[in-house]
């Protein structure tokens, strides 16, 4: 019976595993790739690593090794000395040079095959690069996976998406629950603040992605979504440091879902070392997972921590639950690193509903019980009001402490900065609730056509030009005062009329009306007036412009393989996948060789028109236009770059887009998906603002290979569920 037993589980395992090659398989053409990451994350640790080949990885020229107490100056200047060594001798026989070779050239030309040829080595000079070792980053990550590697598993499986991904985090962040990158990603699961966003809470109180539960239940969502979209988990896995679209429009180019192909041959300024990479770093990641101790020997993971969830029925001081619970806040505080600093400083409460985890052990009376210990005086029904402060030419961290009366730390935790010297002029800094700062005017510029700045809203924009938001409205005859877009132009009241009427960019969209769900009412505190320079401004969270951090800042102009460094080479475990930097949208806003554009939801003439500097009767007349007509969703549309380089027309597009997609991502979250199989009769308008109210290009990412414009009776749409966000 017992040796039955052992053969059924022998077979089991062995479907399993055959099942798990056949989803993820391990391409001839990629294994030197799969062995220089197995090397780098078993052999070289972070004081080492190897300049190699950037394209043939099995090409290793050296091992480097830093000294005990190097600085990061000192690491760069080795490795760029080594790097120019290597490079000029690489020149020298790349111009034919085959005898009389030094000990270095004979090793260099070593690394080669033996019929290589001067061009391939001419190539090779300028594909030198350097990889940090994380061998020692890799056996921690073992340790800590301990805790959650159990839950993941069980995660991705109920989702759908291969257990063998619960490898992926030893390729994102080394299992740290806390890991942040130089572009802002965070978490065991590195999502980006965009991409976290759709599924997580991401604000200044409570960072979801920063919970390794509630990050691995987006990540799960996130690949079964980029599998859906590209068809294939090797380019699902891509997907996640590339984006769908990029992977999708790859696949298309060639003609081929194969990831080898894919690899070796797909060409594309944002498709880099780390989107070629990210495949084959996975497979390793997943063989050395699987083979731990052959690797490193024995160690011991970290037990999973058996948790009470204690939801939080107001909102509360964190002193005060410290108190409730009689447990010390620096165990709190281990425990749900997904509250922010603001939270631990007691700037904010923590938000009602937020679920407290506290180990069980630590919990000895029934939850209600000690929530009743709280005082009713400590029972908050309203999170702490917002107030914010713009940064003004000249200004520092430490001088606008000063003149809010607040500590540079409040500042900083507050606002989730890295570094006190990182701020510049026009960002928006929330301050602790009760700190007063005031709004200075700015003089109406000479047009009398103010462009809207990231963070704006309204009522900033009315007191910076001292008018009330009722004329602010009317004179732009805005439809919804919550709904303005970075870089859109607005007529100040009382102000010169400008020189050239410009469509309005509030036109309704493209075909159909882009429509998002009603957000909940958003009320400001400052009352309508026009109080003047001097007045305080507080904001309902509701209302608050977009949090400009660090490490959002950081993403702007970040393309999706921007951790790749041909010069210094990746430096951290999470160098060498990061999600990709912006939104997972499979919309195309490049402008084609030929000065066409395909246009998207939320796209109006006025609107390339403004970007582009120009008339909108200009546009309608080189695309032979009527006045009335309208655009279409996904027809081309030719421009006029006399005025606006195509990269900066590029640069505003993008910038209408992710505010729009950053303004509904404020207000609701992504739940999950149905479908919806189209009738005849079925309009865009119809479904997108009655039916299921989603916004139209939401609508679009979900379905990328969906003609919008002529819905097919028969065919299955993707619709995705939404609801208001808590908190």
């Amino acid at each position: 019976m017992i040796r039955n037993t052992i053969l059924t589980l022998a077979l089991l395992l062995l479907c399993a595993g055959a099942a798990a090659d056949e989803l993820l398989p391990r391409p001839a053409g990629l294994e030197p790739n799969v062995q220089f990451w197995i090397r780098i994350y078993t052999q070289v640790d972070g004081d080492g690593g190897l300049i190699h080949d950037a394209e043939h990885l099995d090409v290793v020229y050296e091992e480097l090794r830093f000294p005990d107490g190097l600085s990061e100056r000192g690491r760069e200047r080795k490795i760029k000395r080594a790097k120019e060594d290597i490079r000029a001798i690489l020149k020298r026989l790349a111009s034919g040079k085959r005898s009389g070779l030094s000990t270095e050239e004979r090793i260099v030309l070593s690394r080669w095959p033996r019929d290589v040829s001067d061009a391939t080595l001419r190539k090779a000079s300028r594909e030198l690069r350097f990889q940090l070792g994380q061998a020692d980053k890799f056996r921690a990550g073992l340790v800590r996976a301990g805790a959650w590697s159990t839950h993941i598993r069980e995660v991705l499986q109920e989702n759908g998406v291969p257990t063998e991904l619960a490898a992926l985090p030893h390729v994102e962040s080394s299992y740290n629950p806390a890991a942040y990158s130089r572009i802002g990603a965070a978490g065991l699961w590195q999502f980006t603040r965009d991409t976290g966003r759709r599924y997580l809470r991401v604000d200044h109180v409570v960072d979801e992605r920063l919970d390794p539960y509630k990050s691995t239940e987006a990540a799960a969502r996130l690949l079964r979504e980029n599998l859906r979209i590209t068809q294939e988990w090797p380019l699902a896995i891509t997907a996640y440091n590339h984006g769908a679209g990029g992977m999708r429009r790859a696949a298309q180019k060639l003609g081929t879902r194969d990831i080898d192909v894919i690899v070796r041959k797909y060409r594309s300024r944002t498709f880099g070392f780390a989107s070629r990479n990210f495949y084959a770093s996975f497979l390793a990641a997943l063989e050395v997972d699987r083979n731990a101790a052959r690797y490193f020997g024995p160690f011991q993971p970290h037990a999973p921590v058996e948790y009470t969830l204690i939801e939080m029925p107001h909102y509360y001081p964190i002193k005060s639950v410290e108190n409730a619970l009689g447990i010390e806040l620096s165990i709190l505080r281990e425990h749900n690193g997904s509250l922010r600093p603001a939270v631990w400083k007691g700037s904010k409460y923590i938000p009602r509903g937020f679920q407290l985890r506290v180990p069980a052990h630590l919990v000895q009376e029934p939850v209600p019980q000690l929530l009743a210990r709280i005082p009713a005086t400590d029972q908050r029904d309203t999170q702490h009001i917002d107030r914010y402060y713009r940064v003004e030419r000249g200004d520092t961290l430490s001088a606008i402490a000063r003149r809010v009366r607040v500590s540079e730390s409040e500042l900083l935790a507050l606002n989730n900065l890295r570094s006190r010297h990182r701020i510049r002029e026009g960002q928006v800094l929330i301050l602790p609730g009760g700190a007063p700062v005031a709004v200075h005017n700015e003089p109406v510029p000479e047009d009398g056509i103010y462009r809207v700045r990231r963070g704006d809203t309204i009522s900033i924009i009315a007191r910076r030009f001292d008018v009330s938001e009722s004329q602010l409205v009317a004179a732009n005859d805005l439809r919804n005062r919550h709904r303005i877009a970075v870089g859109q132009r607005l007529v100040i009241p009382g102000a010169p009329t400008p020189p050239v009427a410009a469509e309005p960019t509030t036109a309704a969209p493209v075909v159909v009306a882009a429509a998002a769900p009603p957000a909940a009412a958003r009320a400001s505190a400052v009352p309508d007036d026009s109080a003047g320079a001097a007045a305080v401004v507080e904001i309902a969270q509701a209302e608050a412009p977009a949090l400009e951090d660090t490490e959002a800042d950081a993403l702007e102009n970040i393309e999706a393989d921007a951790l790749e460094d041909a010069e210094a080479g990746a430096t951290e475990s999470t160098d060498v996948a990061v999600l990709d930097a912006t939104p997972p949208d499979t919309s195309d806003y490049a402008v084609h060789a030929n000065g066409h554009v395909t246009v998207q939801p939320d796209e109006t003439l006025g609107h390339y028109a403004d970007w582009l500097e120009i008339r909108a009767s200009q546009l309608r007349r080189i695309n032979g236009m009527r006045f009335e007509e309208d655009l279409v969703i996904g027809s081309a549309l030719r421009l006029d770059f006399s005025r606006v380089a195509p990269e900066e027309f590029e640069r505003r597009r993008l910038e209408h887009h992710r505010s729009l997609q950053e303004e509904f991502f404020d207000a609701f979250v992504v739940t999950g998906t149905e479908r919806h199989v189209l009738r005849r009769g079925d309009t865009l308008w119809e479904l997108a603002t009655r039916r299921y109210r989603v916004p139209v290009w939401l609508l679009r990412q979900y379905n990328p290979d969906l003609d919008l414009a002529a819905l097919p009776a028969g065919v299955a749409m993707v619709v995705p569920v939404i609801e208001p966000r808590r908190g």
